[in-house]
């Protein structure tokens, strides 16, 4: 089995996708001649031509805005947005018709299309390139939010966006772009929308993440059991929106604690939701309050600055210990 990196896991599920069903198409910044500015599409745009790899203008909007019409008329464009602090531009035509049409036309018009973007911190950008901004879009009704954390589910989730009847919007941790490798087949794969996976089983605790934190977080876990012998659980969301409330109150139900790492900000966060949903589900078993590790609520900072601003593997530890020691 061939190991990749995400990048090239990703690059081989659009292959694929196009290879398979003639009415996928990709658009974007950069996305043809140059292959994308992470070369995610490269090699894409002469295998299959302008017709169905085109380069655009840079205007968010106008990318997000045609990609819907050709929705309408039976296409599935995969649109890619240079960084996710970008797609800012295009809010108007993702809020306002991206997630409504379906809604809008009774089931008419479902709007299979899917909105790649790179996303968090790990690269030391600047201003507008290192955002977590996935709670806005898992807050708007319509659209399906989708964070892979590794080349294998990151192929699968794609494969399985780009079928899907509803907009899907693809965040791709870019830390992890290029990380490490994974085996990943060359046969089709997908893996479900909307369910979350058990990474580690475990009955002492439970830690919930996603994208990039969860290499943060199984650094962590492995820590917590060869050295404090902490039998933690780990999930890897996968899906913001929908999210398995399922798997995660089942989890907590078993461990009766939890611990819920992401570096979005804390305010009106994922794992406030995730909270919330516990707390609805699972809360007669709770042995602790559940504890939140996050960004703080200001500006994602420059360059070398993020290593202070990102969570890492010992405030996660920091963070399991305290919900712990709890009684």
């Amino acid at each position: 089995m061939p190991q990749r990196t995400m990048v090239e896991a990703l690059n081989h599920s659009l292959d694929e996708s196009m290879g398979r069903d003639d009415s996928v198409c990709i658009m974007g910044e950069d996305v043809g001649i140059n292959g994308g500015v992470f070369r995610v599409t490269k090699g894409l745009h002469e295998k299959y031509g302008d017709r169905r790899v085109m380069d655009t203008p840079l205007a968010e909007c106008g990318i997000i805005g045609t990609a819907v019409g050709m929705a309408i008329h039976g296409l599935k464009p995969v649109t890619e947005i240079q960084f996710s602090g970008f797609s800012m531009q295009a809010f108007d035509q993702i809020e306002q018709n991206m997630a409504r049409m379906r809604n809008r036309t009774q089931g008419r018009f479902p709007i299979s299309m899917v909105m790649r973007a790179p996303f968090g911190g790990g690269i030391r950008a600047v201003e507008h390139h290192s955002e977590s901004r996935e709670a806005y879009w898992a807050h708007t009704p319509g659209l399906k939010v989708v964070i892979p954390s590794g080349p294998r589910n990151a192929r699968a989730l794609l494969n399985a966006s780009i079928e899907d009847p509803d907009p899907v919007i693809f965040y791709e941790p870019k830390a992890v772009y290029r990380a490490f490798r994974e085996d990943v087949p060359d046969e089709y794969e997908t893996l479900p929308l909307g369910k979350a996976n058990i990474v580690r089983p475990g009955s002492d605790l439970t830690v919930i993440s996603y994208g990039a934190m969860m290499r943060v977080c199984n650094e962590a876990v492995d820590d917590l059991v060869d050295i404090h012998g902490v039998d933690v659980e780990l999930i890897d969301l996968l899906s913001i929106s929908p999210m398995d409330t399922a798997t995660l109150a089942e989890s907590v139900s078993r461990t009766g604690r939890c611990v819920i790492v992401h570096e979005g900000h804390q305010s009106c966060g994922i794992a406030a939701e995730i909270i919330a949903r516990l707390n609805e589900h699972a809360f007669e078993y709770l042995c602790a309050p559940i504890r939140r590790v996050t960004c703080p609520d200001l500006p994602f900072p420059y360059f070398q600055t993020e290593k202070h601003f990102l969570p890492d593997a010992d405030d996660v530890i920091a963070a399991v210990q305290e919900t712990l020691a709890w009684e």
